[in-house]
């Protein structure tokens, strides 16, 4: 099933999400994403359980100040906002994977509110839409073993699982890869072990 994708400068709408850029005042509802140790679990190393909303307002800073990736490459970090209601209940990126940089990764994690509804899904499917509009052939999902929700997300945008790996991050990791000419063959009705 295919869902419409609206691309405008570095703002992605879907028909029930907004991707934005993110705001200094958005760190309260970042932290109730960064701050839930259910989230944060699935992050660590590369980014551990935010404890107060001064240090999510750095990392806000840090995100909003610095290029997420080399210059060319379609990287960055977005807020993920219900259009119904303006809320953050989300975060999504897309990251060089390290440490070489040359594979990008699709990131994305959900308030624990907004778990089940497909928004994951969603996001993710919106960011390949991204990447592939700004020359991008193929982008990766790194999943830990045991994150069954963080695997469902992948297999829905319509990702190929390629294997296991310790490339990325020095951990053992489940790799799904999502090619151009594959994009649009998942369905993307919402499941509800979706994150």
């Amino acid at each position: 099933m295919t869902q419409d994708v609206t691309i405008v400068g570095s703002t992605i709408t879907t028909p029930r999400l907004r991707l934005r850029p993110w705001r200094l005042g958005d760190a309260d509802d970042a932290l109730e994403i960064y701050g839930s140790p259910e989230v944060a679990r699935w992050l660590s190393p590369a980014l551990g359980t935010v404890r107060d909303v001064d240090r999510m307002r750095a990392l806000l800073d840090s995100w909003i100040g610095s290029p997420a990736g080399p210059p060319g490459r379609p990287a960055g970090r977005w807020a993920i906002e219900e259009i119904t209601t303006g809320h953050v209940v989300g975060s999504c990126q897309i990251l060089p994977l390290p440490p070489e940089g040359d594979d990008l990764e699709l990131g994305y994690q959900l308030a624990r509110k907004a778990w089940g509804q497909g928004y994951a899904t969603e996001a993710g499917h919106a960011l390949a839409h991204y990447a592939f509009t700004h020359g991008e052939e193929e982008v990766f999902a790194v999943v830990r073993p045991g994150n069954a929700p963080g695997e469902h997300v992948a297999r829905r945008i319509g990702m190929e699982w390629t294997g296991e790996t310790e490339k990325y991050y020095g951990l053992r990791l489940q790799i799904f890869r999502l090619r151009k000419a594959d994009l649009d063959k998942s369905s993307l009705a919402p499941t509800p072990v979706e994150r």
